[in-house]
């Protein structure tokens, strides 16, 4: 009890060092809080670009074209997949000669990310992240490959190679057989090994009105 008292008592009458203290603190508060509010005050009163048809003034309006140059993902369930094809034979002579080096022949890794295997260690701690044990859609291979490889020419890939690619990845994954045949509507089919292990950060709206 005692104690408590003291501390009360340190409160109430502060040491002449702690008064100054506590002053120099309240004071830098201040100077803060208005420098905050000032700031607001100055961003409020910028002039802005929000209502429609207006602009900066510089650049100019993207073209259709190279809007669709940069409009090439690929959804889960296959959309925005190209017209073409590719086989597994296909594939192999693709993939040794643009993929290889980087990922071993046969997808082991090294120096890169190893491709193939893994299967049953998604909840190791240190889990093999392959394409065939880690990886909830097949259509991300797609679309990964096509973004992003090979790593010295990205986007050089026809879509014809890039199904041949792939159906190669997923032939070393034993998830499909060596006269596979992949295009926009077969690919989307495969059944991931570990597609009930993922949940999609951003579910599809329903289409339910609301109540």
């Amino acid at each position: 009890m005692r104690a408590g008292r003291r501390w009360e008592a340190v409160k109430q009458r502060p040491h002449p060092a702690l008064r100054a203290t506590f002053s120099r603190k309240r004071e830098k508060g201040q100077c803060v809080a208005f420098a905050a509010l000032a700031a607001l005050l100055a961003i409020g009163a910028l002039p802005t670009a929000s209502s429609a048809g207006e602009s900066y003034g510089i650049g100019r309006a993207a073209t259709p074209e190279e809007i669709a140059g940069w409009n090439i993902d690929v959804g889960p369930d296959g959309a925005g997949l190209p017209p073409g094809h590719g086989d597994v034979s296909e594939g192999r002579a693709i993939f040794e000669e643009k993929c290889a080096a980087c990922h071993g022949a046969r997808g082991e890794g090294k120096p890169m990310d190893r491709l193939a295997g893994g299967f049953g260690t998604i909840f190791d701690v240190k889990p093999e992240k392959t394409v065939g044990s880690f990886w909830p859609y097949a259509t991300t291979l797609f679309d990964f490959v096509r973004r992003a490889m090979p790593f010295d020419a990205p986007q050089s890939l026809t879509p014809d190679q890039v199904y041949a690619v792939c159906a190669y990845v997923l032939y070393l994954n034993k998830l499909v057989p060596p006269d596979a045949v992949l295009d926009a509507r077969t690919l989307p089919k495969i059944e991931m090994p570990s597609r009930a292990y993922f949940e999609s950060a951003y579910p599809p709206k329903s289409e339910a009105p609301a109540p």
